[in-house]
């Protein structure tokens, strides 16, 4: 496997600066996200994506996903079809930035029945919600085929397919080998156990992240550090061994913006080495 971290990690800077610090820090790898203005970002050309690709290159740090937090004011099954629509059309930049970024997958959020946190009172009917979204992604599937860049649709805390079968069970129906899961380990643990979804969803798995959580905090205070919570990492690691998984995980971690910042980038990737079992 190869390991690698989230961009949303980091303390605000500049990508470069991110890319050296990853590198030193022992990461292979940087998932980058698409924001609605920036480095990566809905108003990024060609030509402003090829100068990250090279800066990643530069500092040794390999660029293979694309993640991006604008799903959570645009869904992809909102009551407004503009809304809508407009999803569509950020999953289709999505996309292409990947591909000129030369990425293997982007992070969608499938959509939504509620997220609390994000839309406060905000509520879908979950069926509804599930046929918008289907309907959706079995849209954007074409695009992902033309650019050869995966979906990756991530397990979040928006009550809308929250079992590792439900999941199973809408990739199958897209039926495309560029369309799969996007597993967060951290995000089951709330409800449910890792090991068991990964199991459940095999090679529909096209990338892991990894982050820890500790339930008796429950809701958002209980992310912590990796291994200073509850995931059983030896069964996430056997599991993902079982199915045969050797693509990238990826820390997602909560980076404290006041003191040592940089603190949590070394330690998140000395435990990852231990996940991994690089270190004994």
């Amino acid at each position: 496997m190869k390991k690698g971290i989230s961009i949303w990690s980091f303390p605000a800077d500049t990508l470069e600066k991110n890319f050296a610090l990853a590198k030193k820090a022992g990461f292979e790898g940087v998932e980058v996200a698409l924001d609605e203005k920036g480095e990566v970002s809905l108003e990024s050309k060609e030509k402003d994506l090829l100068e990250v690709k090279r800066k990643a290159n530069e500092n040794g740090i390999e660029l293979y996903s694309v993640a991006s937090g604008l799903y959570w004011d645009y869904w992809l099954n909102d009551e407004d079809a503009a809304v809508r629509e407009k999803a569509k059309d950020i999953v289709k930049k999505h996309l292409e930035t990947a591909s000129i970024l030369g990425c293997e997958s982007i992070l969608v959020i499938p959509g939504s029945v509620n997220a609390e946190f994000a839309a406060p009172g905000k509520v879908i009917d979950y069926e509804t919600a599930y046929n918008r979204s289907l309907e959706a992604i079995l849209e954007l599937k074409e695009t992902a085929e033309q650019f050869k860049v995966e979906i990756g649709l991530e397990n979040v805390w928006n009550k809308f397919l929250v079992s590792p079968l439900e999941m199973r069970d809408f990739i199958d129906k897209v039926g495309s080998k560029y369309v799969g899961s996007y597993l967060d380990v951290g995000n089951i643990l709330f409800n449910g156990y890792p090991e068991h979804w990964i199991s459940i969803l095999g090679d529909r798995i096209k990338k892991v992240h990894f982050k820890d959580y500790r339930v008796a905090a429950g809701g958002l205070h209980g992310f912590v550090d990796l291994l200073a919570g509850d995931i059983n990492y030896p069964a996430v690691m056997e599991a993902l061994k079982s199915i045969g998984y050797d693509g990238w995980v990826s820390a997602e971690m909560i980076p404290n913006y006041t003191h040592y910042t940089e603190t949590i980038i070394y330690n998140t990737s000395n435990a990852m080495d231990r996940i991994l079992g690089r270190v004994k």
